[in-house]
């Protein structure tokens, strides 16, 4: 399954620049996360020169509740197609906060290294 989802996070990125003046951009980033239910989600990054957008974990994360779920099982992300990437802090207590089931969530770091959420978080707010 690690394999699959690292395929799945590659898959949505590829950058798409904005058409405007501002070097505003999407999709450096790419995410997957398997729900505990079995369900695969993905989302991509949205850089905008002024500070707005959003984490490609955000973007999977809201999919997944779009669809009444939130639990997650394990989730990678995905820089630019190649480099796989831990969540920032904000991703990291917003898969905590969202359901406490999250706690043990599995993040890939790379392909042979996953750990626990609560090891990514060991001191999460409360």
């Amino acid at each position: 399954m690690i394999s699959k989802l690292i395929e799945e996070a590659v898959k949505v990125t590829g950058v798409y620049k904005f058409n405007t003046y501002y070097r505003n951009y999407a999709g450096r980033v790419g995410c997957a996360l398997l729900t505990r239910s079995g369900n695969i989600y993905t989302g991509v990054s949205v850089d905008l020169v002024c500070g707005l957008g959003n984490c490609a974990e955000y973007s999977a994360i809201c999919e997944m509740v779009k669809n009444h779920e939130s639990e997650i099982e394990m989730i990678v992300s995905v820089y630019e197609g190649n480099k796989l990437i831990p969540p920032c802090g904000r991703c990291r207590e917003l898969i905590a906060q969202l359901d406490t089931y999250n706690i043990n969530t599995r993040v890939i770091l790379d392909e042979n290294t996953v750990k626990l959420l609560s090891e990514l978080l060991p001191c999460k707010w409360n």
